[in-house]
């Protein structure tokens, strides 16, 4: 962790990391000149030197370019140090708009009777829906975990069956 009393970095940054410091390590990780490095990327040498000069901010695809010919990746990482993996994309798992689903609400694939909101009125079941209620979604969880982490949860009663709908009006 960064000192209060460390000088900023002055140039582009992904995250509290300087793009020239990280390039001019993924160099020497390697032990290449800035002529190598732009070889095995397929980019300009003076694009190398002004990346480590700090002049210029590279754009994603020369990023993966010059972090690649170091045999280093781009990713994600959550704060404890997990990679984020990529969500799928299923072709042909689209609303009657043509548009994908929001990508904070998980899709259900072939809803059972209760798991789409419409069920109460009789409507007919869509091939894929999602939960909107967020306290319905954390009512599932709640219970997932419950049935699956049977040690922890042994001397907790289980929580409510979130597939019974409760209506309160």
């Amino acid at each position: 962790m960064a000192s209060v009393f460390a000088p900023r970095p002055t140039g582009p940054t992904i995250g509290p990391f300087p793009i020239a410091g990280l390039v001019r390590q993924a160099r020497r990780r390697v032990g290449l000149g800035q002529r190598q490095m732009a070889r095995f990327a397929r980019v300009a040498p003076s694009t190398i030197g002004r990346v480590e000069s700090g002049e210029l901010t590279p754009s994603l695809r020369v990023l993966e370019r010059i972090f690649g010919a170091a045999g280093l990746y781009l990713a994600l990482v959550d704060q404890d140090g997990r990679v984020i993996q990529p969500m799928a994309d299923w072709e042909g798992i689209r609303d009657g708009a043509g548009r994908r689903y929001p990508s904070h609400l998980k899709v259900i694939i072939d809803p059972e009777p209760g798991e789409w909101w419409a069920d109460i009125y009789g409507l007919a079941r869509p091939p894929e829906t999602f939960h909107r209620c967020p306290i319905d979604v954390e009512e599932r969880r709640r219970r997932s975990q419950w049935e699956v982490r049977v040690a922890k949860y042994r001397a907790t009663p289980p929580p409510p069956d979130p597939r019974r709908w409760r209506w309160s009006y």
